[in-house]
């Protein structure tokens, strides 16, 4: 493969795990969309989503719109807002070390991943910067500003953008989604966010295993639980 070739693909590999990215976001930010709910059911989609071993009932597929639309809803007001005990789609719950406790240092430190990254969230957002939500969505980002880079040859900026992904991930992202997928799996009620949370599982292993490979300078020890960080 030549230099050229290597970079495409590169490009290609960051574009689609950005898709990913955006797809897990929109799914854990609010209640499903009918927009996205109408595209999941699409042929390129179901396909998409059976080959990351996502199997999805078939009233999915085959329920009237508005009708399975008003369930989703309904399992996820259930399981990520309340009222009553629910799963908080927030990582300072779920870490299992100093960093845990809502509104806790595991929030701050996100924000202030954020903005050392170049980051701000939108002035009319009311959550808190660790939602699930803005966390997969920052890594979509810096996805795709990786991918935009090595199409455009430009090597220096694609590495500070993976090292930057690399930084979150190990961080953050490793540090309490397995466990949040854990509780959904255990606890849903409708399939439909059983399946995901274990596509979601899924998809950060294998991130948290292939990234650890990427030739970008950033040493990382895990029994540390320290990281070096992104240099700029």
């Amino acid at each position: 493969m030549t230099d050229g070739q290597e970079k495409i693909s590169r490009s290609e590999h960051a574009a689609a795990r950005s898709g990913v990215y955006r797809l897990l976001s929109a799914l854990f930010r609010s209640e499903p969309a009918a927009v996205l709910v109408n595209q999941l059911r699409q042929a390129e989609f179901r396909d998409a989503l059976a080959g990351a071993g996502v199997i999805l009932p078939d009233d999915f597929f085959t329920s009237p719109g508005k009708e399975y639309l008003t369930e989703l809803e309904i399992e996820y007001a259930r399981l990520f807002i309340g009222p009553g005990r629910h799963i908080s789609p927030h990582e300072s719950v779920h870490r299992q070390d100093e960093e845990s406790g809502l509104y806790g240092r595991a929030t701050v430190k996100v924000r202030q991943f954020l903005e050392t990254a170049g980051f701000t969230l939108q002035p009319d957002y009311n959550g808190l910067p660790d939602h699930i939500s803005v966390e997969l969505e920052l890594m979509q980002v810096l996805a795709g500003y990786e991918a935009g880079a090595w199409e455009r040859n430009e090597t220096e900026l694609a590495m500070t953008c993976l090292e930057l992904e690399k930084d979150f991930l190990y961080l953050h992202l490793i540090r309490w989604i397995p466990a949040f997928c854990k509780k959904i799996i255990e606890e849903a009620e409708h399939p439909f966010y059983r399946e995901i949370a274990k596509l979601m599982n899924d998809f950060i292993e294998m991130e948290a295993d292939t990234i650890s490979m990427s030739n970008t300078g950033l040493q990382w020890n895990r029994s540390e639980g320290e990281s070096a960080r992104p240099r700029h």
